[in-house]
């Protein structure tokens, strides 16, 4: 019956961004992808710099929240200076209450968490189910609006056919309680359209001048993935506790945002906005979505973070598609949009065989992804001080953020545009399955060769 299961895609962790899981590192891979060969050479690349300074650089994580306990991310977190712990006054006035390490959108001021939310496609047919249900599409001639109702409802419709034929079976007790669980989510949660995944928060999330609600809670009830994150970008490094972080100098600041189903595009906004006004030099976000009500307002907070230098790094998807063709929001070609963005980049997933390198879950686009990083079989952090082996583009995306913040911190007087072209000019490039095709860049970011190019650049100004 698993078989059937995995069949049907039901065996995975219920984050909008599909990851994937085993629960140890298979032996000989634990630091794969810090290698050469199919790697990063990330390894190689400290050699290059064992005399020279680095500052420390404040990256931004929104996710699901981070375990800023664990024990390979100590002193690895953002400490907010001008706030005093649990005084509940905000003390540096910018308008989060006690927020010493980021701040967590999925909550209210008593402390209560929000775990589970909606896939947008279902936020969107709740919004239309009472103007529509029931017109004949015939009566309508052309309405972009009801060509929306149409498909999302019958998207949902599907699913949940696909998924309520093993409510059976979990009243019977024959399926394990990952697989139970996820079921139960998608049909409570995910795929309710009368689940409302707002109510305990407060706010009104089509209000973006709506900002006073969420708490400092930066764990949250779940921060599996964002821990896992966190640690790929700074897990201390030799230590041999699990695998290393790419950049040595690092301070992580957790925004939680990205709950069990789809974030909300205000909370997105809102991150970026303070992840850019507290100090973040790069932002990761390894999350995305099929639909995106307030394009919009997130792309203003794209253009806020552009304006000033910093670097957002976006996971490309993990859906095996074409998003040249088929968008996976945030994205950073809007069809409304005017000039293209000079800190944004795509990233998809890369396998540690050269044969096959486009891992077999990983979104690719000629235009739309920019360069591949290692996703896959990644061992590093998970909440408890615990280890476990993930993969997806969740994965890749925060390589690249390790490798931008890494850079930033040895080569301080380049901008972030000029890491950022660093990364992209200096991929290894492989011939293998069309891998040319699958992205601008047609490569796979390489730290050793990009710290060799900010040393040139940086070598000319003196």
């Amino acid at each position: 019956m698993r078989k059937n299961i995995l069949t049907l895609g039901l065996y995975a962790l219920t984050f909008a961004f599909s990851l994937q899981v085993s629960a140890q590192a298979i032996p000989g891979t634990l630091n794969w992808y810090n290698k050469e060969g199919a790697g990063m050479a990330t390894d190689k690349a400290y050699g290059l710099l064992k005399k020279k300074k680095s500052e420390p650089v404040i990256v931004a994580v929104i996710d699901s929240g981070v375990d800023i306990e664990h024990e390979d991310l100590q002193g690895k977190i953002w400490v907010n200076t001008k706030e005093i712990p649990n005084n509940k006054i905000d003390d540096d006035k910018n308008g989060y209450v006690d927020d010493v390490h980021g701040w967590n959108f999925l909550g209210n001021a008593k402390g209560e968490n929000l775990d589970a939310a909606r896939l947008e496609k279902t936020r969107i047919l709740a919004k239309l189910i009472d103007k529509y249900d029931g017109i004949d599409p015939a009566s309508i001639k052309s309405d972009e609006e009801f060509e929306l109702y149409q498909t999302v409802k019958n998207e949902i419709e599907g699913e949940r056919a696909q998924y309520e034929p093993y409510l059976e079976m979990i009243k019977s007790g024959t399926l394990d309680a990952e697989t139970k669980k996820y079921i139960e989510d998608q049909l409570n949660y995910n795929l309710n359209v009368n689940y409302d995944d707002r109510s305990l928060i407060g706010d009104n999330p089509d209000d973006f001048n709506d900002t006073n609600y969420g708490n400092p809670d930066v764990e949250g009830p779940d921060a599996l993935h964002g821990t896992h994150v966190s640690g790929i970008i700074c897990a201390i490094r030799g230590n041999d506790k699990g695998g290393d972080g790419v950049a040595d100098n690092v301070k992580i600041m957790s925004l939680r945002a990205v709950p069990n189903g789809d974030e909300h595009d205000k909370d997105i906004a809102l991150a970026i906005r303070y992840a850019v006004d507290n100090g973040a030099k790069v932002i990761n976000m390894s999350f995305g979505k099929s639909y995106s009500p307030h394009q919009e307002k997130v792309f203003e907070a794209f253009e806020y973070a552009d304006s000033k230098g910093v670097l957002l790094v976006h996971a490309a998807g993990n859906d095996a598609k074409d998003i040249d063709i088929e968008p996976n929001y945030p994205t950073s070609k809007y069809s409304f949009q005017e000039l293209p963005l000079d800190h944004f980049l795509t990233i998809g997933a890369s396998t540690k065989d050269k044969e096959e390198l486009v891992a077999s879950f990983s979104n690719y686009g000629q235009t739309g992804v920019d360069i591949f990083a290692p996703g896959l079989e990644i061992y590093n952090t998970v909440p408890q001080s615990a280890y476990q082996n993930l993969q997806g583009t969740s994965m890749a995306a925060p390589m690249v953020t390790g490798v931008a913040a890494m850079l930033k911190s040895y080569f301080p007087t380049l901008s972030m545009k000029e890491i950022k072209d660093a990364m992209l000019s200096t991929v290894v490039k492989y011939t293998v399955d069309e891998f040319a095709t699958k992205s601008v860049t047609g490569g796979v970011v390489n730290v050793y060769n990009a710290v060799k190019a900010c040393q040139k650049l940086e070598s000319s100004r003196k």
